[in-house]
């Protein structure tokens, strides 16, 4: 299996804590760089059976608040924290400089 990396993202463009949404392949991805400075990216869709966006949730540590329904989603599994249940997709980053990339 081949390993592509896809260009998404100067690094020194991703506010701190702040989601920033980017499309590809006809997906929307939100990267969010945490205060350690790593980067974590995951799609752009509550699992709440309701939906909504997660772009404008709050981030605390490894954590994403959802902006609507507060559930705390992990940055590096996607998985919902009980007592709620559900999971997002995640997207793995690599970041060479000051360039980030989606490796798919």
């Amino acid at each position: 299996m081949r390993v592509m990396k896809m260009f998404i993202a100067d690094y020194q463009s991703l506010p701190e804590r702040t989601g920033q949404v980017f499309k590809m392949d006809g997906e929307e991805i939100v990267l969010f760089r945490l205060s350690s400075g790593e980067v974590r990216a995951i799609e752009n869709r509550s699992p709440h059976p309701k939906g909504g966006t997660l772009s404008e949730g709050l981030v605390s540590g490894e954590y994403l608040f959802c902006p609507v329904y507060d559930w705390k989603i992990s940055l590096q599994d996607g998985k919902v924290q009980a007592p709620d249940e559900g999971k997002v997709k995640i997207y793995q980053i690599e970041r060479d400089k000051d360039h980030v990339f989606i490796v798919k």
